[in-house]
């Protein structure tokens, strides 16, 4: 078969393939026939294992990390009640206008330079609440990694959450790279769920195939789920297939290994080239990313070669990320190329 790119790409955790001990479950799920819709044992167990790790109320699977953001938001909200998130934010960058499209909701974006909101920044958007000609706050969406590779320190999502219910909002969490996260804090995935409404668990970027869950961690949330989901076309018929990956993941915590291997990658790729004339790390290096300001022509001349994306023209800052898969001579010959080119 034909290989996509010359080296190891570094544009995104997505652009690996899959996990062989994913691969594998699903394999293992495909012998013989099983009831559709969720009704299955993988389901069922996997369900329960998500539940059991994130100390939650429910776990629903979807195909991805839109539809997950798109359906975590839209059990939180009312038609006339809006989201805060910041500017920099998938939801609000690169999802399409999905929440405007699909949910009619408005997004309240503010600014964010280290992609993390605040008590103070979620403050300066809750002017004109109780007013019936402004759309009313009701969510807060962060991500967890940010869109910059940063994490939120457990103190820092326990004032957020405190602060978000004081104020009568609720808190959910985009977790597309929770699991990274997770590998950075040294903590359980229930830690990085306390206080929180709701959040997604991403697969997809680590190892998994169109696998994405949805974590509910109020009980009344539960009920009117499986309907919206439905409605906004996630559920699944096999879904014994996407419940098997995760499966595979929660077994043994690979989810964690694996996360945990593509920091060290991140890391490593900082390290090597922290001493390159040209080369400034833009970011603290808190997981599987890494944000660069590199002269232009440079940038031009490695992408001959090497997949990475340009995540700032304007002030010439890339993005590199690593991956599972992700190995230490791949990192090593990048930087080399990096060193080597002017």
């Amino acid at each position: 078969m034909p290989v996509t790119t010359r080296r190891k790409s570094f544009g995104s955790d997505n652009h690996s393939g899959a996990h062989p001990a994913v691969v594998q479950a699903i394999a293992d799920a495909n012998g013989g026939d099983s009831p559709p819709y969720g009704a299955d044992p993988w389901t069922r167990r996997a369900a329960d294992d998500l539940r059991a790790a994130f100390g939650a109320s429910e776990a629903l699977f979807v195909f991805n990390g839109t539809a997950a953001n798109v359906l975590g938001v839209s059990l939180l909200l009312r038609p006339y009640e809006g989201v805060i998130c910041a500017e920099s934010s998938h939801l609000n960058v690169d999802e399409c206008g999905a929440a405007e499209r699909v949910l009619g909701s408005k997004l309240l974006t503010v600014p964010a330079p280290d992609g993390k909101l605040t008590p103070e920044i979620v403050a300066s958007r809750l002017g004109g609440r109780g007013d019936e000609h402004r759309v009313q706050p009701r969510v807060v969406q962060i991500a967890q990694v940010t869109e910059v590779g940063t994490c939120y320190s457990l103190q820092e999502l326990r004032q957020l959450s405190d602060f978000c219910h004081a104020e009568g909002l609720y808190l959910f969490v985009d977790g597309a790279r929770l699991a990274n996260a997770a590998a950075y804090l040294e903590c359980e995935l229930a830690d990085l769920a306390s206080g929180v409404d709701g959040l997604s668990f991403g697969g997809t970027k680590n190892g998994a195939v169109a696998a994405e869950a949805v974590i509910l961690m109020r009980e009344e949330l539960v009920p009117s789920a499986p309907f919206l989901r439905k409605q906004q076309m996630q559920l699944g018929s096999k879904m014994r297939f996407t419940a098997a990956q995760f499966i595979a993941l929660l077994e043994n915590k690979l989810w964690l290994h694996s996360a945990q291997h593509a920091n060290a990658m991140a890391g490593r790729l900082a390290a090597g080239v922290a001493g390159i004339p040209g080369v400034t790390v833009r970011y603290p290096v808190q997981s599987n990313a890494v944000f660069a300001q590199l002269d232009p022509a440079r940038i031009t001349a490695l992408q001959r070669d090497w997949t990475f994306y340009t995540w700032d023209e304007r002030e010439s800052v890339v993005r590199w990320m690593t991956a599972f898969d992700t190995t230490e001579e791949d990192v090593d010959s990048f930087v080399a190329a990096i060193g080597a080119t002017r």
